[in-house]
């Protein structure tokens, strides 16, 4: 086996210098989702990204909804996988054979299919407004009001700790304590 890459840490803001593609974190914890495989959920994340590009460039329909055009090939080289694995893929995301996600639509003629790439967030039947994509699963409420009052760990604590350095009695200045 070969030695591996040597690569450098990240140092600053130096992350930040990078573009990124977006996975919904909705997709990744969200019950519905858990039948999806990792690779359908970048797959996803990925048409995502090209939805972007496609309002830029006006890809809109008769009915006013965005579509983009992401050939079999295209997946293979952005996945790095076989045709098969790209069309399986594919086919978990689709409404005919997945879970929906997205719906194909085929020209023929040799033209690839248009492909929709649908709202992942879903609407509960009885709700006027659609389920919130944004609230962590990770984190519960915080209560402001109750975190600003002091604690063990507060400021007046930290600073009692810490105390005043007595410069006048400190005759020689060494690393050690003053009481030695």
């Amino acid at each position: 086996m070969s030695e591996p890459l040597r690569f450098d840490y990240y140092y600053g803001v130096e992350a930040e210098q990078f573009s990124f593609y977006r996975v919904p974190r909705l997709l990744i914890k969200d019950e519905r989702f858990k039948g999806l495989s990792s690779d359908a959920k970048l797959l996803y994340g990925l048409m995502l990204d090209r939805m972007s590009l496609s309002m830029k460039n006006g890809w809109l329909d008769d009915e006013n909804r965005a579509y983009i055009i992401y050939t079999i090939e295209n997946i293979r080289e952005d996945l790095g996988c076989s045709k098969e694995k790209a069309v399986k893929v594919l086919a978990e995301l689709d409404a005919s054979k997945g879970i929906g996600l997205i719906e194909k639509i085929r020209r023929g003629l040799g033209k690839p299919d248009i492909i929709y790439v649908k709202n992942f967030v879903i609407q509960d039947e009885g709700r006027k407004e659609p389920f919130n994509a944004d609230v962590s699963t990770e984190v519960g409420k915080t209560d402001f009001k109750r975190s600003e009052k002091p604690t063990s760990r507060g400021r007046e604590n930290r600073l009692q700790q810490v105390g005043k350095p007595d410069f006048k009695r400190s005759g020689k200045w060494t690393s050690r304590s003053r009481r030695i």
